[in-house]
């Protein structure tokens, strides 16, 4: 294949793009790989479609290495499948609905379980027909309320989904594990530095599921690491380390104490060792009872609910971990104070909330015996010895409080937690029976009675990847393709006219016969340093100049990622390109 740059739809920017808010959606944008169309979503460029076309190849491949068989399903869907799972109301305003001129309601498909589902129903009727596992790589849609970050948060994205089918728990296993080793060789092919983490199922549901996270400081997502051991975990996950539960009768009776002007816990702690309340001078944050008051409102319901959740006062509430937790309800901060007298704004304590029948939920580290100074329930008074299981009973415990670098691991004794930031690029459930049990999806087992097949999920974010990769390779002066993903081999920049010109068309011929992908800079009306920018805000691995030594029958090839620049006769540059170009396709296949 040979592209001309003098031909090809391609336009680069010298300015970083205003919106652009991560090198990602900037480079992509400034070198010519895509182009906004509408809030969330674009057009993949000539150069761009390239890139995403290797990233599509290389995970189709892994996954036809292990025995999944490619389908294709609607991106329009009927609304009544996903009334059945459930999931219509659980995706709230995440998806997009619309209705057809007959008025029956759709769906654009944000994920295909339930089609899945439908279809080996629809198919399969004997045990002999599993395992089965089935994928497709489709355009899915999100009604993303604020698109951002170019390809990493969009409305409309490439997707490879993957579901499968098997008749126990040890096939579902099984095939998990497939999917995982399939998804560390992908990761690995596309020159990705990931993390497999322990992650929350989400609207997927299931009992266990790992994110593949690729680090990078603009990641939306953070995950933690120990220090000793090989725990790891998307924050939302992270469970905490529970102390051993006391006897709530051996502490003193609760003492209550005037605080005036004591709304936050500093000004509390201050106030609390001044005066030596309960006979301690010794008080820190971690020995306040905070407690946070939020509105929960579920899939469908008209008001939401209050729940309050109780945390040690050092620790803040993230609510990130708080929906994770509570989905598909959704979140957010309670203010409507004067609607609720009965919770004093600065001064709540959990003792009143049984009795106005409001939900109170606390963190792992609030168990029966432990003592607390926290809100009498009074304007400007704080209690004492205020003790879990005798003075309050919670309704249950949420992991809601940040996780902060230097907690425990909570898989080993001896780590500590550090804490990355990192891009989802694949996500893997085992979804038990969730689907099938939905659209009773029953065949005949070998014992002549029915059997209930369980399933898995396995996502890739293929468009998400090129961003991803862009993220992780690039530098101050454009993108770094990792040579498996690049859209071309190598880029030809012929340094001025006439002869140089001439010969560099000719080269990139010899190439492309060889079976290289070549891109060749020939264009008349820039310059040659104008040339040599591009070549960097594009970001081949390999270029190659025809300049100043042609008439010796010398050229310069130069490695993008190194910087390393080399002469070498025009034949020997062929024979090595070609090698170079060989190795990169078997590793693609």
């Amino acid at each position: 294949m040979l592209l001309r740059m003098s031909t090809l739809l391609l336009r680069t920017l010298r300015e970083d793009p205003a919106d652009a808010e991560v090198p990602s959606h900037r480079l992509l944008l400034r070198a010519g790989y895509v182009r906004r169309a509408a809030p969330g979503g674009y057009t993949w460029l000539p150069l761009g479609k390239l890139v995403l076309d290797r990233v599509t190849e290389i995970v189709r491949s892994e996954m036809a290495a292990i025995g999944d068989q490619e389908v294709h399903f609607p991106a329009l869907l009927p609304a009544e499948p996903y009334r059945t799972s459930g999931r219509w109301t659980e995706y709230g305003d995440d998806i997009f609905t619309l209705a057809d001129r007959k008025g029956a309601e759709h769906l654009l498909a944000p994920t295909h379980e339930e089609m899945a589902a439908l279809l080996v129903k629809d198919l399969f009727t004997s045990y002999r027909d599993f395992p089965v596992t089935l994928f497709q790589i489709q355009t899915k849609f999100r009604d993303e309320a604020r698109p951002r970050a170019g390809l990493l948060r969009g409305r409309e994205f490439l997707m490879k989904d993957a579901y499968s089918f098997d008749l126990d728990e040890a096939g579902l296993q099984a095939a998990y594990d497939r999917h995982r080793d399939a998804y560390q060789k992908i990761f690995t092919r596309l020159g990705l530095d990931f993390t497999v983490v322990h992650a929350m199922s989400g609207a997927m549901g299931g009992s266990a599921s790992e994110e593949f996270l690729a680090a990078t400081p603009v990641g939306e997502d953070s995950f933690v690491g120990c220090t000793a051991c090989d725990y790891a975990a998307n924050t939302e996950a992270v469970v905490t380390r529970a102390p051993a539960a006391g006897d709530p009768d051996v502490h003193p009776a609760t003492e209550v104490h005037d605080t005036p002007e004591t709304p936050t816990i500093a000004s509390l702690v201050e106030l609390a060792n001044v005066r030596a309340l309960a006979g301690r001078t010794d008080w820190t944050a971690a020995d306040t009872l905070k407690n946070v008051v939020l509105t929960v409102r579920r899939p469908g319901a008209e008001q939401a609910e209050l729940l309050v959740i109780g945390l040690p006062g050092d620790r803040e509430v993230d609510l990130k971990r708080v929906e994770a937790a509570v989905h598909p309800a959704t979140v957010a901060v309670f203010d409507d104070w004067p609607a609720h007298p009965e919770l004093v704004r600065g001064y709540l304590g959990p003792q009143i909330l049984a009795k106005y029948d409001v939900r109170y939920l606390v963190d792992p580290r609030v168990v029966p015996g432990t003592t607390w100074l926290t809100g009498a329930n009074e304007p400007g008074r704080h209690a004492t010895n205020v003790v879990c299981g005798r003075d309050f009973t919670p309704d249950g415990t949420i992991e809601a409080a940040e996780v902060r670098p230097g907690d425990p691991c909570p898989a080993c004794q001896d780590g500590e937690l550090t804490m990355r930031r990192g891009i989802e690029v694949g996500h893997i459930f085992q979804l038990g029976r969730r689907f099938t049990d939905a659209f009773a999806v029953d065949v005949l087992g070998p014992q002549g009675k029915p059997v209930r097949p369980t399933m898995g999920c396995y996502g890739i974010g293929v468009s998400r990847a090129v961003a991803a990769v862009a993220e992780q390779h690039h530098d101050d002066r454009g993108l770094v393709w990792p040579a498996a993903v690049a859209p071309c081999d190598v880029h030809l920049i012929a340094a001025g006219k006439g002869p140089q010109l001439d010969a560099a068309l000719d080269l990139g011929g010899r190439l492309a016969d060889a079976g290289l992908r070549v891109l060749v800079d020939d264009r008349t009306h820039v310059s040659a340093g104008v040339k040599f920018t591009d070549a960097e805000l594009i970001g081949i691995p390999r270029a190659v100049v025809v300049g100043r030594r042609l008439a010796e029958g010398y050229v310069e090839l130069r490695d993008r990622a190194s910087g390393e620049r080399i002469e070498l006769p025009v034949d020997g540059l062929v024979e090595r390109l070609r090698d170079e170009a060989g190795a990169t396709r078997r590793d693609r296949v």
